[in-house]
C-alpha cells in the first residue's frame, strides 16, 4: 500500500489527496520570515503574489502579500502578510494555553535534518530533538510562532506503518473506551 489507497469503505474516498498543496499561516513581516524559512532553514521563496479581496470579518477590502516556499513534492509552505495592521491583528494565529502539540511536520531525509540542525545552530536559533521510535524529530519555531517540525523515518518504517495500519481502529476503540496504556514501546 503507498498511501494513497485507502480501504473499502464506502464513506472513505477512493483516492486520497494527492499531497499537501499548501499550508497558510499569517506573518507580521515577510522579509523576516524570508530570512528564517530561505536564508536559515533553506527552503527557496518560490511565488510571491500580492493581492487584494474582500474580507468578511474587517468587512472591507484588503491588500496583503502571500508568499510560498518550496517543498520536494511540489506543496509549500504558505505565509500572509497583510498591508494593514488590524488585519493582521485579526488573522494571527492564536495559540492555546498549552501550544505544544499546534504544529507542521515535514519529512526529510537524515542527512537535510543534519543539514537543518547546523543552520538553526549556525543561526543560534532554539531547537529540540526527540526520538519517537517510529520517527525521529528536530523542532523549531519561525518568528511568528509556527512550530515546525523536521522527521526522518527509521529504517524500519515500512514495518511499523503496517503494524499500526494492522491495528489502528482498534487501538482507537480501545484508547476511547478509557484504556489509556502506551502501544509506542519505541520512544526514546
Amino acid at each position: 500500500m503507498d498511501g494513497t489507497e485507502v480501504r473499502a469503505d464506502s464513506r472513505l474516498l477512493t483516492q486520497l489527496p494527492q499531497r499537501l498543496h499548501h499550508h497558510a499561516y499569517v506573518v507580521r513581516d515577510q522579509e523576516i520570515n524570508r530570512k528564517f524559512f530561505e536564508d536559515v532553514l533553506g527552503l527557496p521563496l518560490v511565488a510571491t503574489w500580492c493581492e487584494r479581496a474582500y474580507n468578511g470579518t474587517v468587512k472591507r477590502e484588503v491588500e496583503y502579500c502571500h508568499t510560498f516556499y518550496g517543498l520536494g513534492d511540489g506543496g509549500a509552505l504558505a505565509f500572509f502578510q497583510f498591508a494593514d495592521a488590524d488585519v493582521y491583528e485579526s488573522a494571527k494565529a492564536v495559540f492555546p494555553q498549552n501550544a505544544a502539540f499546534w504544529h507542521i511536520a515535514l519529512k526529510v531525509d537524515r542527512a537535510t535534518l543534519d543539514d537543518i540542525a547546523r543552520r538553526l545552530d549556525d543561526a543560534k536559533i532554539a531547537r529540540r530533538m526527540i526520538d519517537h521510535g517510529y520517527c525521529a524529530s528536530l523542532y523549531t519555531e519561525s518568528p511568528d510562532g509556527l512550530r515546525v517540525e523536521f522527521t526522518v523515518d527509521p529504517p524500519d518504517v515500512d514495518r511499523i506503518n503496517a503494524m499500526r495500519l494492522a491495528d489502528a481502529h482498534q487501538e482507537l476503540t480501545r484508547w476511547l473506551a478509557g484504556d489509556h496504556h502506551i502501544n509506542n514501546t519505541d520512544r526514546h
